[in-house]
Parts: structure tokens; C-alpha cells; sequence
């Protein structure tokens, strides 16, 4: 168990859909938010929103190394250091993959995969000065059930997950936990048009992003190291982990309508 009271949270992505709700639920549990994203305006907006004080905007840019330097500097600075570490961030990439450029399929690596690795690196010192710290990935089903479409976009969460396991075992013995927390699709801007379009001719379930903060924040204080939010995706998560070649199938019937979407 984390008690949030109290704690500095650094939350990345804060200015997204997600990342706000997440903001917002995090100061309703009594955390203050350290808000790091790249849209400044949206970021005071959000401090503005909460008690002076509890949200302390941070503009960065964590798909860059310069970005993520003075996010690392500034948070290691602050009088009450973060003892939690909200990785909320990530770059969207629908489309097929023979259609996306090299410099397109790098920034989404840099952003979701490069990018988380080198805050948790850049933060191990700040994290492990506290009695208890924690380190929380918000992930996607897409990085348990790799989907058409988003090949890309599933092999940067299916990395994420990995060093989430892989540092959660490795330092099983430490003051510090990871978690690795999967929402499903969500109603926020992060999807595009033609993503909307599919989910809703494949009659994918789009939750609200207030109610999927308020499971992260829950799963957070309750230490939970893994989480799939929503039904049938955590049965899929599952039979794919088990008995992929039942996925295969399955999503081989629905080709014809992810390439029609999915296509430029």
C-alpha cells in the first residue's frame, strides 16, 4: 500500500486526456502533482483548476534527451522530491507499418520507450532517498495483444512492459515498486478520426478518461504491480498470452477493416 497523502507525484503526458484526468484524481487523493507535458498553456490551465500549489507545471519535451534532462534537473531540485513517478505519456502511431516512415517509426520509440527508460534512470537517485517510491507505467492492452495496425505502436508498449517486469524483479529486494497498468481504449483526443471510426465499426468499448484515472489511482495506492482495465480485453490479454493462435484467428477476420481505416 501507498498512502498518497502528501507525496509529489511527477505525472508525465499531464496535458492529455488521460494524463489530466490523472491529475486531477491524484490531487483529489491527496498527492501533489508535479504536471510535465509539452503544451505549457494547457499545463497552467490544469494548476489553475486545483488548491495553489498542488499542481507545479513542468514544460518538456520527453522525446527529446534535452527535454528529458530538465524534467530530471527540476524535479530532482524541488524541496519535496517525487517518491511516485507516473509515466502517462506516449505517441499515437495508427496506420499500417509498409506506410510509416523511419523517422516516424523513431520518434515513437524515442517517446514511448527511450524516453520512460531514461526518466526512471535519471530518477533512480531521487526515488530510492524515500522510505518507499514507486514507479508507474501507464500502458495499453496493446502491449499484452499486439494488434494490426498498430504493430509499431504495440512493440514500443510491449517494450515498456518489459523493462517494467524486468526492473520490478530487479529490485524486489528495494524500497521501490513498478507497476505496469493498462487502460483500454479511451475517449480522449489521443485518438484520431480514422482510430474512432474503426473502434466504432468494430464496436470497441471506449471508457471515459475520469473513470480510468480513477482505477489507476486506486491500482497505484494499492501497489498492484499489473493491471488490464475492462472486459473482454483482459480475456484477450490473457488468451493471447496463453493461446495466441485463437487471437491470430480472430483478428484475421477484422483485416479488412483495420486496412481500410488504418490506410493514408
Amino acid at each position: 500500500m501507498i498512502a498518497l497523502t502528501g507525496r509529489t507525484v511527477l505525472l508525465t503526458g499531464a496535458s492529455g486526456g488521460i494524463g489530466a484526468a490523472l491529475c486531477d484524481a491524484l490531487v483529489k487523493a491527496g498527492a501533489r502533482v508535479v504536471a510535465v507535458g509539452r503544451n505549457d498553456e494547457r499545463l497552467q490551465q490544469l494548476a489553475q483548476q486545483q488548491p495553489a500549489g498542488q499542481v507545479v507545471p513542468l514544460a518538456a519535451d520527453l522525446a527529446t534527451d534535452s527535454g528529458r534532462a530538465h524534467a530530471i534537473a527540476i524535479a530532482s531540485k524541488l524541496q519535496r522530491t517525487p517518491s511516485i513517478l507516473v509515466l502517462a505519456h506516449a505517441q499515437s502511431a495508427f496506420g499500417l507499418f509498409e506506410e510509416q516512415s523511419m523517422p516516424e517509426l523513431r520518434d515513437l520509440v524515442e517517446t514511448n520507450l527511450l524516453g520512460p527508460m531514461a526518466l526512471i534512470h535519471g530518477l533512480l537517485p531521487t526515488l530510492q532517498a524515500h522510505p518507499q517510491a514507486a514507479v508507474v507505467a501507464v500502458g495499453s492492452t496493446f502491449g499484452s495483444l499486439a494488434f494490426p495496425g498498430f504493430a509499431a505502436y504495440s512493440a514500443t508498449k510491449f517494450g515498456l512492459r518489459g523493462l517494467i517486469e524486468g526492473l520490478s524483479r530487479e529490485y524486489a529486494d528495494r524500497n521501490l515498486t513498478f507497476q505496469f497498468l493498462s487502460p483500454r481504449a479511451t475517449r480522449t483526443a489521443f485518438n484520431t478520426s480514422a482510430v474512432e471510426a474503426m473502434n466504432r465499426e468494430l464496436k470497441v468499448a471506449e471508457d471515459v478518461p475520469a473513470d480510468v484515472a480513477a482505477l489507476l489511482v486506486a491500482a497505484i495506492a494499492s501497489g498492484r504491480p499489473r493491471m488490464q482495465i475492462g472486459w473482454p480485453e483482459k480475456l484477450f490479454a490473457r488468451i493471447n498470452g496463453a493461446l495466441p493462435g485463437l487471437v491470430d484467428r480472430s483478428l484475421k477476420s477484422q483485416l479488412a477493416i483495420v486496412r481500410r481505416h488504418a490506410r493514408r
